[in-house]
């Protein structure tokens, strides 16, 4: 306590018992035994209104215990179903939530897992894909460096993501896997990765790899087959043997027909094996009659070039070419689609080609683009010529129409490089992404579109689009969105297709185990991206006539439809507009593809490697009692007292006023009583 606040105390204690002696002693008319209590009771009331004046302060202290956290997860996947341990897991689950000595011991937290990670709701056991290491990476989201053991209900088959034995080095939490599973190793022969291209070429043939392995002790033969519409379109003898327990099989395979072609992989089973499930798979690939040439003109050398080639060689729909300005010259019209980046004086009879041919390019404008130039090689774009250079982001048009475009964080991508000036348009615009200074929307278009008499035209007026490619992969860890986002402006450029209000954007097919998921924007008259819109997708199984109707939902500047449900098979859609009359349709392919069906056992190995990385053990579902035990007994998990100390303000003790008001009271009444005034 600061010495003027005590000063003050005593100067309050010492005018308060003066005021008490002054009324009940010195000018008292009737002095009695009585007078004493009247001033104790009168020192203590007017001492405690003045405390409240001075308003000291006091250090209050709280304690508090902190149990440790304890994080279960549970595999939720449809292999624990299919190794029949669904029952074991939910038991599993019902006795930690009913576990008093757990609970009081730790704080519980559930959590489910399959292809994401999420706070336990209810178990099903029907997700189609299984990610550990996504698991260990969340975890160690929520609980950083905090005490948090983990119970890890699961049998360790992995379907894809990092190799979570390797992850869990870096793991600061203990992982007590907990195995769902049969243990004991039998005789199975399986197939594993297939790796195969999306496309093919009409009457060429396409490469696939297929990877085949055997787990037992003996040596066996196999037939692997492969069958497209019951046609056997490959067959071999195989041999496996514990010395040669896996195999690469490359083949090379006719495709005769256009469209999405389904092929059936089988190993034929052995007699004694348990699981034949694994034993065959199913792929799908589209066949078609063309490819798209894309010709690169450039008079530099810049990233952004290569990144282009890159990101549109991704479909392998697309071959790109380079050439410098005079060489295009002649073979311009070999090309769908021309790129020209940063074009110059040099550009001359490039541009005066491309007219004559009404071929379809891409501009890329930059530092080095010569607008003095460009602006009087063509009559669709004038650049205000300033000399200077700014730096500028993207912002995405909700009502850009002429296809659709997912927004992939363009507005937190890094600034691209172009020309101080105002852009004007002379012909029909639709712009894509506008350009913004940090908050401000300068309304210069940043990538734009326009379509001529049948002649179309990308702008990107903005060079450094590496920059967004590198950003999107760190976003994401994949460039695939970004390559969508370039693939669909030179889908568009390469096409000569009418301007449509209602766009789709889908798959042909789509394998059963990923999202079946269909895009689509809807414009009004104006083209102008109507919000308020009804869709809804009308989709027919071609074999049963199923027919299923789902609504469409808003997600920013798209609608789209999640058809995960829908069973394997050949199906035929119609997306409406409700009450405008106005549809498109398509058709797409379900291929059958059970993952989490392809285990026998569960992955012992790895899950015991997962434990002892993070200083932790392995145990099985018949012995969760005993990893409730050993939970209580570590002494690493032990509750943690916290002390908590702040300044309170003596205003802030309520009782204080209470009192001074009771004090106050019984003065009245004992006055009143003894007939005092």
């Amino acid at each position: 306590m600061q010495t003027e606040t005590l000063l003050l105390i005593i100067g309050a204690a010492i005018l308060a018992l003066g005021i008490a002696v002054f009324q009940y002693f010195y000018k008292a008319k009737y002095k009695t035994s009585r007078n004493k209590v009247y001033a104790l009771i009168r020192f203590l009331s007017v001492f405690g209104l003045l405390i409240i004046l001075i308003n000291p302060s006091y250090k209050q202290v709280t304690y508090v215990t902190v149990k440790p956290s304890l994080a279960v997860a549970v595999d939720n996947t449809a292999s624990i179903k299919h190794l029949e341990y669904d029952d074991e897991s939910s038991d599993l689950v019902s006795r930690f939530r009913e576990s008093e000595s757990l609970n009081n011991a730790f704080d519980v937290q559930f959590y489910s897992f399959g292809q994401e990670f999420k706070r336990l709701d209810t178990l099903d056991f029907q997700e189609k894909q299984t990610n550990i290491s996504n698991v260990l990476h969340s975890l160690e989201d929520i609980y950083g460096t905090e005490i948090a053991p983990v119970i890890l209900l699961t049998d360790g088959n992995q379907t894809y993501g990092e190799a979570y034995q390797y992850t869990s080095k870096n793991l600061n939490q203990q992982i007590y896997p907990v195995v769902l599973g049969d243990t004991i190793t039998y005789d199975d022969l399986k197939l594993g990765q297939i790796n195969v291209n999306r496309y093919a070429y009409i009457n060429n043939k396409f490469p696939v790899e297929i990877f085949a392995t055997y787990n037992g002790n003996n040596t066996v033969s196999s037939q692997l087959t492969v069958t497209s519409g019951g046609a056997v379109v490959h067959s071999e003898r195989v041999t496996f043997s514990p010395d040669k327990e896996s195999q690469v099989f490359n083949l090379l395979l006719p495709a005769t027909s256009v469209g999405v072609r389904q092929y059936a992989i089988q190993l034929a089973p052995n007699t004694t094996e348990k699981n034949i499930k694994n034993n065959s798979k199913n792929f799908a690939i589209e066949v078609i009659d063309q490819k798209t040439n894309v010709l690169i003109v450039s008079n530099i050398v810049h990233p952004d070039v290569g990144m282009l080639k890159k990101s549109i060689e991704s479909n392998r729909l697309r071959t790109v070419t380079f050439s410098n300005p005079l060489e295009s010259i002649s073979k311009l019209n070999d090309y769908e689609l021309v790129i020209l980046y940063q074009p110059d004086a040099r550009f001359k009879n490039v541009y005066e080609q491309l007219t004559s041919l009404s071929k379809n390019s891409i501009t890329v404008a930059g530092a080095n683009t010569d607008w003095n130039a460009v602006n009087t090689f063509q009559n669709t774009i004038n650049q205000e010529i300033t000399g200077q250079q700014e730096e500028v982001q993207g912002e995405l048009n909700v009502n850009f129409s002429a296809f659709v475009i997912e927004d992939i964080g363009f507005a937190d991508f890094p600034p691209l490089k172009t020309s101080f000036g105002d852009v004007n348009f002379k012909t029909e615009v639709d712009v894509a992404l506008t350009q913004t200074i940090g908050s401000l929307n300068t309304e210069n278009p940043l990538i734009a579109t326009t379509d001529t008499n049948g002649q179309r035209e990308v702008y990107i007026l903005g060079e450094g689009l590496w920059r967004w490619r590198a950003q999107s992969f760190i976003n994401n860890n994949s460039f695939e969105d970004f390559d969508n986002f370039i693939d669909n402006l030179v889908q568009y450029a390469a096409s000569n297709k009418k301007k449509s209000r209602l766009n789709i954007d889908y798959e042909s097919f789509y394998y059963g185990n990923g999202d079946v998921t269909l895009y689509a924007q809807y414009f009004d008259k104006n083209y102008t991206f109507d919000t308020r819109a009804r869709l809804s997708i009308r989709v027919v199984h071609e074999e049963t006539g199923k027919v299923t109707d789902i609504p469409l939902l808003l997600n920013k500047n798209t609608y789209q439809v999640a058809m995960n449900n829908l069973e394997p098979g050949n199906y035929k859609f119609t997306v409406s507009v409700i009450d405008q009359g106005l549809a498109r349709s398509g058709s797409f392919t379900i291929v059958s593809f059970e993952i989490e069906q392809q285990f026998l056992n569960a992955n012992v190995t790895e899950l015991r490697t997962l434990a002892s990385n993070t200083a932790a053990a392995l145990y099985t579902s018949a012995t969760g009692d005993q990893l409730i035990e050993d939970l209580l007994k570590d002494t690493r998990y032990k509750p943690i007292q916290k002390s908590t100390e702040k300044i309170v303000p003596l205003i802030d003790w309520k009782w204080l006023l209470f009192i001074i008001a009771l004090l106050l009271s019984i003065e009245w009444f004992m006055r009143k009583y003894n007939g005092l005034t």
